[in-house]
């Protein structure tokens, strides 16, 4: 039996990294284990609080079973949204609260998961070796997890691809068969339909892993409400690169949104790599323009022939001035409490093509105002004018809530319907620092 407290990010990294290093020593396959991985991570993301939450591992021999459960002590209580991710990657998830439920004595709640041993793997099964296995460890920092996930990420539709284009090819026999085997075709029609099936469950399986790259909270510093949404596009052919981030620095507050250009697992990827060298850029306190030039040398190094787009806007601790530096991104919005709204468009060349960023240009903030920052999904269409877009949106923008968290529920009501492409809507109320 391993016990895992979780309290922090660290643990996170190290619970998912556990959970892969003992079901890979107990015999479950390589997809398995990223399901396993993936759907610990994406609880424990979800469900991390200060308080300490623990997990159990347990090997039960007879019948062979990896037994895994959470279990906290306060009111916290799993998102609906992320129960149901992980429902869809391990149907026997089974979550008890504790309020009307028999078999909980205590405020708080539990997750167990029951995960079946493969019969030849639990023949040779040696609990001990488990055990060394988990002491010796696995990655050691965040840096070495991103990595770990990426692999994953990369496995997951690597596989996905390879079937989809084996379903290809069925497809192209079929077409040549005469009507003297049909009985061949509808024997191949059963197997279509089981590689489509496979097909959605690796995609939802990448998007669950996307989503582990993205921030798992926001900052609230004083004065300043901030709400954000993301959205996957409508199609389940691809995974893009849409990312936001949100930096408290000794600088102020560091908001930002991007875009890497394409549609791919790699485009994905290379968002990842972005939004975490972003954070450690900022630590470094470096203006939002320098940051800009940062990436761009990382992504020029590391990922060539890749552009990607980014807004980052640093607002001061006071709330009193702003400074945006745009890599190609749609502008900012700004939305005074008395006086009409204004994109913000000072702008340089977007990333990767190795050229300089001009410096990030300051902007006077009344308090009061509404900052909004959103991904050419939510406006962009292939039968609409960019332009006319943006302006429909200021309008929708100027009538709609204040509060930031329905305000991106607005838009989203309003634009959101059936994307084309990634969407994030990320938006900040700016008061004076002692307004609640």
């Amino acid at each position: 039996m391993l016990v895992a407290p979780v309290s922090s990010e660290q643990d996170v990294f190290a619970l998912r990294r556990d959970a892969k290093t003992i079901a890979q020593a107990v015999g479950l396959d390589g997809r398995d284990q990223v399901r396993l991985a993936t759907a610990l991570s994406e609880l424990g993301r979800d469900l991390l609080r200060p308080a300490v939450m623990t997990v159990v591992f347990t090997v039960r021999p007879e019948p062979a079973a990896l037994q895994i459960l959470l279990r906290w002590n306060d009111d916290r209580v799993p998102s609906r949204e992320s129960l149901t991710a992980v429902t869809r990657l391990l149907p026997q998830t089974c979550y008890e609260q504790a309020q009307g439920t028999a078999a909980l004595t205590a405020a708080g709640g539990r997750i167990g998961i029951d995960f079946p041993i493969p019969e030849t793997a639990a023949r040779n099964l040696k609990v001990h070796q488990v055990r060394a296995v988990l002491e010796f460890g696995g990655p050691a920092s965040a840096i070495d997890d991103l990595q770990a996930q990426t692999r994953d990420l990369i496995a997951a539709l690597q596989e996905a691809h390879a079937q989809r284009d084996e379903l290809e090819r069925l497809n192209e026999e079929l077409t040549e068969t005469n009507a003297g085997v049909m009985a061949l075709y509808a024997e191949l029609t059963v197997e279509h339909k089981d590689v489509v099936e496979r097909f959605g469950q690796e995609h939802e399986l990448a998007l669950t892993l996307q989503r582990t790259f993205l921030p798992a909270t926001l900052p609230q510093p004083p004065g300043t409400e901030i709400a954000v949404r993301y959205l996957p596009a409508a199609s389940t052919t691809e995974i893009g690169g849409d990312f936001y981030e949100a930096i408290e620095t000794k600088q102020g507050l560091l908001l930002a949104v991007g875009d890497v250009v394409g549609h791919s697992l790699q485009a994905a990827v290379v968002m990842g790599e972005l939004r975490h060298a972003l954070r450690a850029y900022a630590a470094q306190d470096h203006p939002p323009h320098v940051l800009l030039e940062h990436l761009d040398h990382l992504l020029g190094l590391h990922q060539p022939g890749w552009t990607a787009t980014v807004c980052i806007v640093l607002i001061e601790p006071d709330n009193t001035r702003l400074h945006v530096a745009n890599a190609g991104h749609l502008p900012p919005l700004l939305l005074p409490p008395d006086a009409p709204a204004r994109y913000m468009r000072d702008h340089g060349p977007l990333l990767g093509l190795r050229l300089p960023q001009p410096p990030a240009v300051s902007h006077p903030i009344a308090p009061g105002s509404q900052l909004l920052m959103v991904t050419d999904g939510l406006i962009e269409t292939r039968d609409s004018n960019l332009f006319d877009r943006m302006e429909l949106l200021i309008g929708v923008a100027e009538t709609g809530p204040k509060e930031p968290d329905a305000l991106c529920t607005k838009l989203l009501d309003t634009f959101g319907t059936e994307p084309e492409d990634d969407i994030i809507v990320f938006a900040a109320r700016l008061n004076s620092p002692g307004t609640s």
